[in-house]
């Protein structure tokens, strides 16, 4: 065991409620077949960091099935049954370091491009401040990382919105702690999103992202129009 946990918040790919804001121009079975292969990307770059265990925070609550075949076997599942994303953060962010972790992160399942070292400078960065934060561009976060479990940092945030970063930092602050953030990243939410991150293939290393790649060449996305 490493003294340091990147858990990753994934959602089971279900058609027809997954990544529903691309739909159109993606078919149902696309978005959800995108998620997907966001998903196993995101797995990959978590399995390429040293030194630090892979967790998955899986929902819904019974679908550690569907995880358990596209998980590497040594990553643990935690399952987690919660009314919001802060409530999930909070209870998985809880249980890794109920475990033993010394420091624990947790990064979403829809911006595979991130550069590694943003996640190094995550691990690091817990060394001298209490709380990491990875912003979003779209006003929310796409990292978190603490070295004691915060609860109060996530009660009170208005979620899925564009305040929900500087509503965080205001807690912080009120809270008394120290914050790092990181470099501003974007998620897969939107066609815009999507067609970013394809021309953002063009300039990635070949090894990198191959699931997604996969799934431009299957559906010939390339030539799609919004």
């Amino acid at each position: 065991m490493n003294d340091t946990s990147l858990v990753i918040m994934a959602k089971k790919p279900i058609v027809g409620s997954t990544k529903t804001r691309l739909c159109p121009p993606l078919l149902p079975h696309q978005a959800s077949a995108l998620y997907e292969a966001l998903l196993l990307d995101t797995i990959a770059l978590g399995t390429e960091l040293k030194g630090v265990d892979l967790a998955i925070a899986v929902t819904p609550y019974d679908s550690s099935d569907y995880f358990q075949t596209v998980a590497p076997p040594e990553a643990l599942l935690l399952p987690v049954e919660c009314p919001d994303i802060g409530s999930c953060l909070s209870q998985v962010l809880e249980k890794l370091i109920g475990k033993g972790y010394k420091k624990a992160f947790a990064i979403n399942s829809d911006g595979p491009s991130l550069p590694p070292d943003y996640l190094h400078q995550a691990v690091h960065s817990l060394d001298d401040y209490d709380l990491v934060l990875g912003p979003s561009e779209d006003g929310g976060y796409y990292l978190v990382g603490v070295k004691r479990h915060q609860p109060d940092v996530f009660i009170g945030i208005t979620w899925s919105t564009s305040q929900v970063l500087s509503q965080t930092l205001s807690k912080a602050s009120d809270l008394g702690l120290q914050v790092a953030l990181l470099p501003e990243w974007y998620d897969i939410d939107t066609w815009e999103d999507f067609v970013r991150l394809e021309a953002e293939l063009e300039h990635l290393p070949p090894d990198r992202l191959n699931y997604t790649r996969r799934f431009v060449e299957r559906f010939s996305l390339k030539t799609r129009q919004p």
